[in-house]
């Protein structure tokens, strides 16, 4: 199971991507998104994201 974002919370801002000791998470265009296969659930980013939309 990897890290889930709540796209219509994200804001985009790239907080989460900065602290992901995988580098699991991606913001292309508007929200985040997750490389599920890179993602080890350690939820370093849920802490880190502004708007809280990340869970496990």
């Amino acid at each position: 199971m990897a890290v889930v974002v709540d796209a219509s919370a994200c804001t985009g801002c790239g907080a989460c991507v900065e602290i992901c000791p995988c580098e699991a998470l991606a913001v292309p265009d508007a929200a985040c998104v997750v490389d599920e296969g890179a993602c080890a659930d350690c939820g370093a980013c849920i802490g880190e994201c502004p708007v809280g939309a990340l869970t496990l």
